[in-house]
């Protein structure tokens, strides 16, 4: 199960705002089904990583649809093999237990 980090920037907007670039990517996501999260600056989305690639790629692909001509994007992937689950929220789970033991 992975979860990858991930944000998609137009370049040459014209503009400094991104939120309807955002929303229109963060859309495809929601629509995915699968366990996501936006964030200020990224989207992190948890499954199976070549279906989470997929999901990306239909990123770009309503962004170029919107008339964005084009696109950086970047990703941090963590693909763990040694737990079956849901790890999204475990992890936040567990900083968040041991901040408390402070």
């Amino acid at each position: 199960m992975a979860i990858v980090d991930f944000s998609v920037v137009p370049i040459g907007t014209g503009s400094t705002s991104l939120s309807d670039a955002v929303a229109l990517a963060h859309k495809v996501v929601i629509d995915s089904g699968l366990p996501n999260r936006l964030n200020p600056m990224t989207t992190t989305i948890e499954g199976d990583l070549a279906q989470i690639f997929r999901i990306i790629e239909k990123v770009h692909d309503k962004l170029k649809e919107a008339g964005y001509m084009r696109l950086s994007t970047k990703m941090t992937i963590d693909d763990r093999f040694d737990r079956e689950g849901p790890r999204m929220e475990s992890k936040i789970r567990s900083v968040e237990a041991k901040i408390a033991e402070m």
